[in-house]
């Protein structure tokens, strides 16, 4: 998404990442994914960190991965207004795979070899339409 957000020239969008639960807090991103994502030139960097209550007023919307980590988030939410800005990454995907396969993206972490790239491809598609509607949201 970073990579999306730049390359469109949109440098007031903030992004971070963070996960619902502690256990790999402070820890850089997985070496695998580092790997897949850097042939494809996209860097991975930073170290991750949990979700906090205060990141629902910080940012306009909180996307998760899937239908385990959005039950999560919505129990973290403060308030209905909060709850309202979960939403499913593949919500997102306008190239007609999340009708087929459903919201989720897998987590590839004790998958097979190539899950990495298969994740990649699911995450580069959702994060195209949600570009789109960060644009279309955008004042003229």
């Amino acid at each position: 998404m970073r990579s999306l957000v730049s390359d469109a020239g949109l440098k007031d969008v903030e992004l971070d990442s963070a996960g619902t639960g502690g256990w790999h807090v402070g820890s850089p991103p997985d070496a695998r994914a580092t790997a897949a994502a850097s042939a494809r030139g996209i860097g991975l960097d930073g170290s991750a960190r949990q979700v906090m209550a205060e990141d629902f007023a910080r940012f306009d919307l909180i996307v998760a991965m899937d239908a385990s980590n959005r039950r999560d988030l919505l129990r973290l939410a403060p308030d209905e207004g909060a709850r309202g800005k979960v939403r499913l990454l593949r919500e997102f995907d306008r190239s007609g795979r999340s009708d087929a396969e459903g919201l989720d993206v897998p987590d590839p972490y004790y998958g097979a070899p190539g899950g990495f790239d298969e994740v990649l491809d699911l995450i580069h598609a959702a994060c195209e339409g949600l570009l789109e509607e960060i644009r279309a949201a955008r004042p003229a």
